[in-house]
């Protein structure tokens, strides 16, 4: 799609020229302004530059520059001037133009400010739009969960969204520690700044202190320019340092620092560097039980772990499973492009009924695998892997044992809702006593029943 330049400039002859350059060149579309009132009425059509006179007959180019900026900020203005006054210049460059031009204009160097503004405008679109989608993928809303458990977490994780205070996500392999960083940080004051990820379990020893404070030239071997660090690429915004608990003692000292003194050195470096970062930590491990064995300094732990939010393992939530599962399931389906429309009772018994040693991540990859496998409508237990068909007591898999009150295969959405009427059958309409029997928060138990339309009233003999 061809660019739109907005020219403001109330001289016919320059107003033609520029719009004739600017076609030859680019062959992109042009309107023309001779008062700046004009121009911004048009706004929303969504230019792409402005090319704008300061001495416009009404607003002066300046005060339209302002309100440009007030409509959009990124939007870039190159301003044009037969005054060819510094203070002038300045004072468009200060407000946010792009460029300035003293007329007559130098068509060469203008030419190379137009690409440049142009390429800018349209990777900071791009940018914004990639902020944009990260702001909704990681918004409450959208991190799949039913488990009461899980919605305890979220509280705790609303406590500390506007404020910096450190915080120390505990949980299992695979149970979404990133994910409640990155809604920590996307739903956060710093939403619009850095989020900066480190796994300090994948990166070598050595190097994990180049990683996160940077180097200097020269500093050590293979150091053939400076290298900023994660500190300093995340300043402002927050750093997630995933699998802490790997650190060695030496770097932990380091990072202290950084937490008490909000600044550090460069690897070969002297100039202290400061920093305004929000940290957010995780770990597999049991850092109390590391700081007795002397593996985690224990004033670092203490700092670390100001705001501790422990992330239970799947085995501990299954309400959870059943809703990922359909959840994976529809997103891999949509990927693959293969219709499968759910599994069968005995796969989703089987998938209730074991740990999942790799939590979410697991379940994610489970489904994938299996959807790829199945050639039949609904998924079965022969489509998983063979470890988990072994895993527990396969009478639990047999036909003939109920899973609900069915004894066909059915849509995945039924099995829920199914699962909602008979705890409240089994707990004759005690909305209290089955959300606890579901493992499920009470407000996301009315939310469902209000969903599958549940007259709860057929329930009650006794409440």
């Amino acid at each position: 799609m061809a660019k739109l330049v907005f020219i403001v400039d109330d001289e016919v002859s320059i107003s033609r020229l520029l719009s004739f350059w600017v076609k030859d060149k680019w062959q992109y579309n042009i309107e023309i302004f001779d008062r700046g009132e004009k121009m911004l009425a048009r706004l929303n059509q969504k230019p792409d530059l402005i090319l704008l006179d300061i001495m416009l007959p009404g607003m002066d180019g300046i005060d339209v520059l302002k309100k440009v900026k007030q409509h959009d900020p990124d939007l870039p203005v190159i301003m044009l001037s037969a005054q060819g006054r510094i203070d002038v210049a300045l004072e468009a460059i200060r407000i946010g133009a792009f460029d300035y031009f003293p007329k007559p204009i130098d068509t060469q160097r203008l030419e190379s400010a137009v690409k440049n503004a142009i390429k800018h405008y349209s990777l900071t679109q791009e940018l914004n739009l990639l902020k944009e989608n990260a702001k909704s993928e990681y918004n409450f809303d959208n991190i799949i969960s039913s488990d009461g458990k899980m919605q305890d977490v979220f509280r705790l994780v609303t406590k500390v969204l506007d404020n910096d205070i450190t915080v120390l996500i505990y949980g299992e392999s695979g149970t979404g520690k990133e994910l409640i960083a990155r809604a920590i940080h996307y739903n956060g004051h710093r939403k619009d700044k850095p989020f900066i990820v480190v796994n300090c379990a994948s990166i070598p020893r050595e190097l994990l202190e180049s990683e996160l404070f940077g180097h200097e030239k020269g500093s050590f071997t293979g150091a053939y320019q400076r290298k900023l660090g994660k500190f300093e690429v995340a300043n402002d915004g927050t750093i997630f340092l995933d699998e802490v608990g790997e650190m060695e003692m030496s770097l932990q000292a380091k990072l202290l620092r950084v937490i008490q003194q909000r600044e550090f050195e460069r690897v070969g470096g002297n100039d202290l560097i400061t920093t305004n970062v929000r940290i957010i930590s995780a770990t597999n491990r049991d850092l109390a039980k590391a700081v007795e064995n002397r593996e985690f300094r224990e004033d670092l732990y203490y700092r670390l772990n100001s705001f501790p939010i422990h992330i239970p393992p799947l085995r501990q939530r299954r309400a959870d499973i059943l809703t990922l599962t359909d959840h994976f399931l529809k997103m891999v389906s949509q990927k693959t492009g293969k219709k499968i429309k759910g599994f069968s009772k005995k796969a989703l018994r089987l998938m209730h009924e074991y740990d999942w040693p790799g939590n979410v991540r697991e379940v994610e990859n489970t489904v994938e695998r299996c959807v790829i496998i199945s050639d039949k409508e609904f998924i079965d237990v022969e489509d998983f892997p063979v470890h988990m068909q072994n895993a527990g007591d396969p009478k639990k898999f047999d036909d003939s044992a109920p899973f609900f009150s069915y004894d066909n295969i059915i849509p995945f959405e039924k099995i829920k809702e199914e699962a909602i009427r008979h705890a409240l059958k089994f707990t004759k309409g005690n909305i209290m006593d089955a959300a606890n029997k579901l493992q499920l928060g009470r407000a996301t138990l009315y939310r469902l029943i209000e969903k599958y339309s549940i007259n709860t009233d057929e329930y009650e003999t006794s409440n």
